[in-house]
């Protein structure tokens, strides 16, 4: 018979390797804007059986992957050829009502997109901006954050390095002959407290 200090160490085994994780919602290309006529797999990360891919956009709330959009893979969701019509809030649900991190997604119609994270950067990390056509190229570009022109580039890159939580904000792009890029949050996450 196992003594009640062993039952005990098998109960907190068997509840840390068996709990079920969150998942979060990840996409390729991890960006959150995307020009019209792409390819867009979002995948429900970590351990996610049972979890579906759903969305809030201007003219559908709540649809799952597989409704009215999409093509469902296990856990994961595959848009291949997005629409302005598709721009929306996207995360991962389970059936229990769980749900994961949300990412604002923008498919534009225009000639010009921002590449930026989807997901918060940490403080002090560098994070590269890229203000892109749809025929990809090094074209010079006006980097903008809250309306405000920041910097302007040559190559079309911007890199912020370290990123502060001053850098949070709107930014959107512009390049002399094709135009401006939608906006797109750039989120900052503060740095993990040691407990040490």
């Amino acid at each position: 018979m196992e003594s009640p200090s062993l039952l005990r160490l098998l109960l907190l085994t068997v509840s840390l390797c068996c709990r079920p994780n969150k998942a979060s919602l990840t996409l390729r290309p991890s960006t959150a804007q995307l020009l019209y006529a792409e390819s867009l797999y979002l995948s429900c990360e970590e351990d996610s059986a049972g979890w579906m891919v759903k969305r809030n956009t201007t003219t559908e709330n709540m649809t799952e992957c597989g409704d009215t959009w999409g093509r469902p893979e296990a856990s994961s969701c595959v848009i291949s050829y997005t629409l302005s019509k598709d721009s929306g809030v996207y995360w991962c649900e389970s059936r229990e009502g769980a749900t994961s991190n949300t990412v604002n997604i923008t498919i534009t119609e225009g000639d010009v997109i921002l590449q930026s994270p989807v997901l918060p950067v940490m403080e002090g990390a560098a994070v590269t901006l890229n203000c892109t056509t749809r025929t990809p190229s090094n074209l010079p570009a006006d980097f903008y954050k809250d309306g405000f022109l920041i910097r302007t580039e040559s190559t079309g890159q911007m890199t912020i390095h370290p990123v502060s939580k001053s850098d949070e904000g709107l930014y959107h792009c512009n390049i002399s002959g094709y135009g401006p890029s939608p906006p797109s949050r750039l989120a900052v996450a503060g740095e993990p407290v040691s407990l040490t």
